[in-house]
């Protein structure tokens, strides 16, 4: 464990802005590590590149001081002008040995999340370690480092109630749309195109919804999300003179002052009086207040919403006691895989050195007894030979385990 490094520069320093500039792309990663491992002691290594962090996880013999950190971002050639280089240089964070291990198990856990218990950030280790692996930057070390950061995540995931919450305000309106059991056919009015109304409405495409009106000021804006929705696509003043009726309104505009008041619901209603869905994302709120208590309607918005993602939010944190007491039994756990792994690898060779003197044996000296034994006594020689073969390659390799645990 001695050797496992993690250089970080996280959203806890940084803000997100600068981070982005520390990212590197996927056309030049391979050139930028094979370039790193060429110039510094770098036997493995793995780069982690998200929305809130960037990491890199590696093996090296030398001590990851700052003189260090700053010859490593001068080989990754990252063209930082000299106030960024300083900037980063003095917010990031090294993690050696063991505590290396455990900032890396938190990370995959979510635990060092933007938001406590978001699974995706397992995923992301996940692919970033297999693209190095696959372009050959990692090996056996780092394999078993990532085995135990998957085991143990899963471990958490499972038996903590670290991510049963949702929090963001997009998921959480989806699960309330969802309780209302609304059919696959639902008339969706979607009005705006930004990031929120994306999001949530990639959630209802994925569920099989399909019916949907997207509505906005730039309409290509619309048109490229109607196309993803296999949907319609609308400028926002249409909304004046839309007939085809709704059973769901999910707005989210940047709209300073309602836009869906009275009148326009009216027009929207084209007569219909039945209970209708109103998912309102928007701060300050897109609809008229007079809409919500002079019409039938569910009326899900954001302040409410808001309000269920902090006790969530607060429901994880509890969990983060469990989730470090996993975490510490794994750490604990995988000190004696990495033994034995070590023993395996130090008697490696012994299966091919009895081979050798099985061989030898055989053909060498006794080669003159054996030629003058009939088939079958041979054939019992051989049998022999091969079980005393397999006892001597398996039971050393057991005993030194034992040995190795006993001792620790």
């Amino acid at each position: 464990m001695e050797y496992l490094k993690v250089i970080a520069f996280t959203h806890h320093h940084i803000d997100l802005k600068s981070l982005g500039k520390l990212v590197i792309c996927d056309q030049s990663l391979d050139s930028r590590l094979k370039n790193l491992q060429a110039e510094l002691p770098v036997s493995e290594i793995f780069y982690i590149g998200t929305c809130n962090r960037v990491e890199f996880v590696f093996l090296t013999k030398e001590k990851t001081d700052k003189e260090f950190v700053t010859k490593f971002l001068t080989v990754l050639d990252m063209g930082l002008p000299p106030e960024f280089m300083e900037r980063f240089l003095d917010n990031v964070t090294v993690f050696e040995n063991e505590e290396a291990f455990n900032h890396l198990l938190r990370t995959s856990c979510s635990l060092e999340s933007l938001v406590v218990g978001e699974k995706e950030i397992l995923a992301q280790i996940r692919k970033a370690y297999e693209n190095c692996r696959d372009a050959g930057f990692t090996g056996d070390y780092m394999r078993m480092i990532m085995d135990r950061v998957v085991k143990t995540a899963k471990e958490v995931y499972t038996h903590t109630n670290i991510s049963k919450n949702p929090v963001s305000v997009v998921s959480l309106a989806y699960r309330k749309l969802k309780e209302l059991n609304m059919c696959g056919n639902s008339r969706i009015l979607i009005i705006g195109a930004g990031e929120t109304n994306q999001n949530i409405a990639k959630y209802l495409n994925k569920h099989k919804y399909s019916n949907f009106s997207i509505f906005n000021r730039t309409f290509s804006k619309a048109e490229s999300l109607a196309e993803e929705l296999n949907g319609k696509a609308f400028h926002l003043e249409d909304l004046q003179n839309f007939t085809e009726g709704f059973d769901v309104i999910i707005t989210c505009t940047g709209a300073t002052e309602a836009i869906i008041t009275e009148e326009l619901y009216a027009k929207l209603l084209n007569g219909d009086t039945g209970k209708k869905v109103i998912v309102d994302l928007a701060i300050p709120n897109d609809v008229a207040p007079a809409v919500v208590h002079n019409h039938p309607i569910h009326y899900i918005e954001v302040e409410s919403l808001k309000e269920v993602a902090r006790k969530n939010i607060q429901e994880r944190y509890n969990e983060l006691v469990h989730a470090e007491d996993i975490i510490s039994a794994n750490i604990t756990e995988f000190f004696t895989v990495l033994k034995q792994r070590r023993i395996e690898l130090a008697m490696q060779e012994v299966p091919r050195k009895i081979k050798e003197i099985k061989n030898t044996a055989i053909n060498g000296v006794f080669a003159d007894e054996i030629s003058q034994m009939d088939d079958a006594s041979r054939e019992v020689l051989e049998r022999v030979m091969n079980y005393m073969e397999k006892k001597y390659i398996s039971v050393p390799m057991i005993m030194a385990k034992e040995i190795l645990v006993n001792q620790s």
